[in-house]
């Protein structure tokens, strides 16, 4: 029997069903998707990871990371050419052709895992890597596998492979706390990605299977079996020729021993960069992913650490081991600009974080003197000019008769006024300062950067205010700088966001530039004739004031050469005597020339 022909109704029925089935299974697919919850792939394209700020030193060297998560973003250009080669021979192949997903890889994974009776190979692929780090959690569930498939198709279309690749190789975890390679370049080689050897390149890609197993730093020996096997991966794939990877083999790697969480070289200095950075910036530096270019000379801080240390020791001797041991500070800057080379802030920055050439505010004693002398100066008054030296009895009001004394117990008559200084005379200096005015001191000492507030009275010129020994050092830029005040600067410059910020400083003439020559030309008699006398092998060109604040509490030396201006303290910070014998020549002036025997 005939079957009927198939009618319209048929046809129509027929249609219905096709448009039914493809819709349930779409609106099966959607609900299937909607309920795996896939992540926005927005987050991915427009990649912004957190980074470290990077501080470097004066030469463009890494000194510190800051961090939440340590990692710095560096583009496929700003590496080692054969680095990104290296991580796709030993990851994954076929990268160049498969769209996401390498079936072949997967394939062989699962019959791996079933010949095995475990789930230990995946066949990830760099992309599902990236769409795994970025988007999903790290459980090892088929779901959670259904999804990196997913979202590696979709990455791969959406994304060129270069991209692809830079992402993956900047958020990829490589070990001892790196993200990524240029991270993993400092770390393990105290280096950038653009200057790592073949044989560091290989390393480094051979991290991401185990990145603890194969640390170089802590299992050297797997390492170097590990990156044997990338290097001839790259060879297999045409990356290398084998005399290359056999060579890159052969060199022994050079790994950068771990630093301590604290830098006791140049812990104060950086402490004081980063408290100016985020002033600069107005966010937290772990997550700024700032690049903070600074002054410091790292050689000369390493001599400045030593000098103070070597100096307070000296003290101590001197004195007695017992009770608390004195501290010391130094700070280092160039004349003509101000950029501070070293800062030292205390004996141990491990041992006390405190920092004294920027916290503490000490009283400053005969330093302070310079600026009396110089408004003299500044009202016509000569260096050869004439001033008592005699006793004299200043009326206190409420606080009775003030009797100046000079450190000696001596009076000298008659004397001349780069005699007075010279030799540091306190009742010659009282009497200047009562001649010239306390309140042209003051603005004189303002225009010069210290920014304490000052007594109202004579004992100013005898040093009776709280300055810090960088903002005491940095007033005597006019000094030594033809009259012209410079503002100390521990940062060069900071990128950030693509824009370079450089911290303003204030530059004036405060002083004319023949009455500087004269009080240089003063300064340095203080080290050839004066109580500097101990800095005279030195030789010429060197000059600066000694300091000593009453009871010799605190000792002060504030010098310079003819590239560099520093300034020492050295007391106690329960305020308590150094020794009764200890001063700002004696006890200052030995720590700032053993330092300055490096700064020429």
């Amino acid at each position: 029997m005939r079957k009927k022909p198939k009618n319209e109704k048929h046809i129509i029925g027929f249609l219905f069903a096709i448009c039914l089935f493809l819709s349930v299974f779409l609106g099966g697919m959607l609900f299937s998707l909607k309920s795996l919850h896939i992540p926005d792939l927005r987050t991915v394209a427009n990649y912004q990871p957190q980074q470290a700020s990077v501080i470097y030193d004066r030469n463009g060297r890494v000194v510190e990371r800051i961090f939440t998560e340590n990692r710095t973003v560096v583009t496929l250009s700003e590496m080692n050419p054969l680095l990104p080669k290296a991580f796709v021979a030993a990851e994954d192949g076929r990268f160049y052709d498969h769209p996401g997903l390498d079936f072949i890889s997967v394939l062989r994974a699962a019959i791996n895992n079933a010949r095995e009776g475990r789930r230990g190979q995946g066949g990830s692929t760099i992309t599902q890597q990236v769409a795994r780090s970025l988007l999903l959690t790290p459980e090892k569930t088929y779901i959670r596998k259904f999804k990196e498939a997913i979202l590696a198709w979709r990455i791969d279309t959406m994304l060129t492979k270069d991209e692809i690749l830079f992402i993956y190789l900047n958020q990829i975890y490589l070990g001892a706390g790196a993200h990524g390679v240029e991270a993993a370049s400092q770390v393990y080689f105290g280096k950038h990605a653009s200057q790592l050897n073949l044989g560091e390149v290989a390393i480094l890609a051979g991290l991401p299977q185990a990145p603890s197993r194969y640390s170089p730093i802590k299992h050297l020996d797997r390492a170097v079996a590990r990156q044997r096997y990338v290097l001839n991966r790259m060879a297999a794939d045409g990356y290398i020729d084998a005399g290359a990877a056999r060579k890159a083999y052969h060199v022994e790697p050079r790994v950068r021993e771990s630093k301590a969480s604290s830098d006791p070289i140049n812990g104060y200095y950086l402490d004081v960069v980063k408290k100016q950075a985020v002033e600069l910036l107005g966010v937290p530096l772990q997550t700024a992913g700032a690049r903070i270019y600074t002054h410091l000379d790292q050689g000369l801080q390493a001599h400045a650490v030593e000098s103070v240390a070597k100096g307070v020791r000296a003290v101590r001797a001197r004195n007695g081991a017992t009770g608390n041991a004195p501290q010391g500070a130094l700070v280092c800057m160039e004349k003509k600009n101000g950029n501070v080379r070293a800062l030292v802030g205390g004996v141990s920055f491990t041992a006390s974080p405190f920092n004294r050439a920027t916290q503490a505010k000490r009283p400053v004693g005969s330093t302070f003197k310079p600026f009396v002398y110089t408004a003299a100066l500044m009202e016509g008054w000569q260096p050869g000019s004439t001033i008592s030296d005699a006793p004299i009895t200043i009326s206190g009001g409420n606080k009775g008769a003030w009797q100046p004394k000079n450190y000696s117990g001596l009076y000298h008559g008659d004397t001349t006024l780069q005699t007075a200084l010279v030799k540091s005379y306190n009742v010659a200096s009282v009497r200047l300062m009562k001649k010239v005015g306390v309140k042209d001191v003051h603005r004189l000492a303002q225009s010069a950067g210290i920014t304490s507030k000052m007594p109202p009275d004579l004992s100013l010129a005898l040093g009776a205010v709280d300055v810090s020994l960088l903002e005491m050092t940095g007033s005597y830029t006019p000094f030594v700088n033809s009259g012209q005040f410079v503002q100390s600067s521990l940062i060069s410059r900071v990128e950030y966001n693509g824009t370079s910020i450089k911290p303003q400083t204030k530059r004036s003439q405060v002083v004319p530039a023949e009455k500087a020559q004269q009080m240089r030309r003063m300064l340095e008699k203080v080290v050839s004739e004066g109580t500097g006398h101990r800095a005279q092998v030195l030789g010429a060109g060197t000059g600066g004031k000694t300091g000593t604040s009453d009871d010799n509490r605190d000792a002060w030396f504030i010098g310079f050469n003819r590239k560099y201006l520093t300034g020492v303290w050295v007391g106690h910070d329960r305020n308590q005597q150094l020794g009764a014998k200890e001063n700002g020549g004696r006890t200052a002036v030995p720590i700032w020339t053993d330092f300055m025997e490096h700064a020429r």
